[in-house]
């Protein structure tokens, strides 16, 4: 295996197991979704799934997404957002600025105009500033559409938003009359 496609393969098992399943290789996340560093490469091998510290580095630097951080000190790691496990970011509650995006797929979008959008079984629906990354996202389900999100009036009408480390923008539901498709 080439180490691009190595990379990747590292990156989704730590989706998996710093978003999803933790428990799999018998790791802990603390209550801010932090694990040790050290006990994450001692699981990972155990369960047939070795990591080099140079391979955990790469991943996390190079992450298109940025999808994962160290702490300050590099002795912990975490997921930066997506989790379906029970854990708190600390994330800050932010203005957001007057608009956000959704990329999502038509066969889903007559259910959004009628109840919006929500987070499923995430902690948070998913937004962004970038046009071109919602459509991406919205891509990896099918024909993308565009949604985009008011999200001044939102947060006037009392919607909390929090970003995360990786500039993804945060909300627990966008009601349907705060959104808006683009052609």
């Amino acid at each position: 295996m080439n180490d691009a496609r190595k990379l990747t393969t590292i990156s989704k098992f730590l989706s998996l197991t710093l978003r999803h399943r933790p428990e799999l290789i018998g790791l802990a996340l603390d209550q801010a979704g932090w694990a040790s560093v050290d006990e994450l490469l001692a699981r990972a091998a155990a369960n047939g799934r070795a990591i080099s510290r140079p391979q955990l580095d790469a991943v996390v630097a190079d992450s298109d997404k940025r999808r994962f951080a160290f702490s300050e000190d590099g002795s912990r790691i975490r997921a930066n957002q997506g989790h379906t496990v029970a854990v708190d970011l600390e994330l800050p509650v932010l203005a957001p600025p007057a608009e956000l995006f959704h990329g999502t797929a038509t066969r889903f979008i007559d259910s959004i105009r009628r109840t919006g959008l929500d987070r499923r079984s995430r902690h948070h629906v998913h937004l962004t500033e970038n046009r071109e990354t919602a459509l991406r996202v919205g891509a990896r389900y099918g024909l993308p559409v565009l949604l985009c999100i008011d999200a001044r009036a939102m947060a006037s009408a009392g919607h909390l938003f929090r970003k995360s480390e990786n500039d993804v923008w945060l909300v627990d539901a966008v009601p349907p009359a705060y959104l808006r498709e683009l052609a």
